[in-house]
């Protein structure tokens, strides 16, 4: 896990007033200069209200507005945040969702400065995270940075955003049915840690949402404002356990896999919490075929499995990433270093604990399932639907277990000597 210092807990708030709290909020702050980090579109509908608000109330304040037909969290944008913010002590305050609050929350970070959060959408569950998803390089990471001080979140604005955005909070949300899977597969084959009361306090507020899918979906204020809840909750989970692994298993790796493959590409991004919620359903497809499998089974497909060849595997991560694979390799060393007498114990341990990982296997719901809550939601339920091709999908399944140091149910199927590829022979 990433080593952070302990932050205070941030103060949440989620009404029609947040601006005017916001402003109270830094008021108290005398003598702090403001800097507000937006893009053209959260300009338009939030952080130019914040900046107007702020210099009405007498505070100083500068605003950054990055423009760009797509604003990514990579080493252009963080640049063009640090030129323009000034060489000062300062608090950021990101108006926007998912990236711009990740771009604050880093640079903010590296400069030493705080940052508060102002979300323009309940799109993604990263608002109290102490890590950043950055793109450096062209490979997908995350990075140490640092949650807010506080979260002003404007009901008014977060029920009028795009239902494409709220589509896509719920699908990042629904995302935690695999990711708690596999942290769950993580710990008992590959010792990662885990907390118990974690997993139950992200499940629930999954939970509570599932349950509520048809007011997220209408974008009624009572509904954004559970559904931001949920995701503010699973931000806690990450921030209080120190990484991402209650909220980020097999499902982000494929979807960080296929945002790298558009960037490479020069293809528009698609919103994060769309792609989590595809990518869990087809998590889901492969979870579905390890319910099916009898130990004697697993016995079997151990025993005729090629034994896992680190040469390889180097090999086939240069031949997919690219300039990206000394990161890679990087990240995948502790699996890359395996002895032949520690990949003969992992076998085994597959094999003596297959019926627990058939039971955390039964925690995930069938595909189908999935794909009628995103449908509810008002999200796209296949990767066809994302603007996707199986030449991108189909190495996602195959690679995309490369980009963390995390055992999921992709490196199980790796182990089994199974094609993940499978989970697209019954679409969705």
């Amino acid at each position: 896990m990433i080593s952070h210092t302990p932050q205070p807990d941030p103060r949440i708030i989620i009404a029609r007033d947040a601006v005017a709290q916001l402003v109270g909020f830094c008021a108290g702050m005398p003598g702090v200069r403001f800097t507000v980090l937006s893009d053209t579109n959260t300009h338009r509908v939030l952080g130019g209200r914040i900046e107007q608000a702020l210099i009405d109330a007498g505070l100083p304040v500068i605003g950054i507005v990055l423009h760009g037909a797509e604003v990514i969290a990579d080493e252009r944008y963080l640049t063009r945040t640090l030129v323009q913010a000034p060489p000062e002590p300062q608090v950021f305050i990101a108006a926007g969702s998912g990236t711009l609050t990740d771009i604050a929350r880093y640079v903010s970070f590296r400069t030493g400065n705080p940052f508060i959060s102002a979300p323009s959408a309940a799109s993604v569950d990263g608002f109290l995270s102490l890590i950043a998803p950055l793109v450096i390089g062209g490979v997908k990471d995350t990075y140490a940075a640092q949650g807010p001080l506080a979260v002003f979140a404007d009901l008014t604005t977060l029920a009028e955003a795009p239902r494409a955005l709220t589509a896509a909070g719920f699908g990042d949300l629904l995302g935690k049915v695999t990711s708690l899977a596999d942290w769950r597969l993580g710990h008992l084959l590959w010792d990662e840690p885990y907390d118990p009361e974690i997993d139950e306090r992200t499940r629930r507020a999954m939970n509570r949402c599932i349950d509520a899918a048809q007011d997220i979906a209408s974008g009624s204020e009572d509904g954004v404002r559970l559904l931001l809840e949920g995701l503010l909750e699973s931000g806690l989970c990450m921030r209080d356990f120190g990484d991402s692994r209650p909220a980020s298993g097999a499902e982000h790796h494929l979807s960080h896999f296929w945002e790298m493959q558009l960037l490479k590409e020069g293809r528009p991004a698609i919103l994060h919490g769309a792609k989590v919620g595809v990518a869990s359903a087809l998590i889901a497809q492969l979870y579905d075929h390890v319910r099916r499998l009898s130990q004697e089974d697993v016995r079997e497909l151990i025993r005729r499995a090629p034994a896992p060849d680190p040469a390889s595997d180097v090999d086939e991560i240069r031949r997919v990433y690219g300039e990206g694979a000394e990161q890679i390799e990087r990240i995948q060393a502790a699996f890359l270093s395996l002895t032949t007498v520690q990949q003969d114990q992992l076998r085994q341990r597959v094999v003596e604990r297959w019926p627990d990982i058939q039971t955390i296997a039964r925690t995930v719901p069938p595909a189908e399932t999935i794909t009628g809550l995103l449908a509810t939601a008002g999200g796209p339920t296949d990767w066809r639907a994302l603007g996707l091709e199986r030449r991108i999908v189909e190495p996602s399944l195959l690679y995309g277990h490369y980009l963390r140091s995390r055992f999921t149910v992709l490196k199980l199927f790796r182990l089994l000597g199974l094609d993940a590829r499978l989970a697209l022979e019954h679409p969705l």
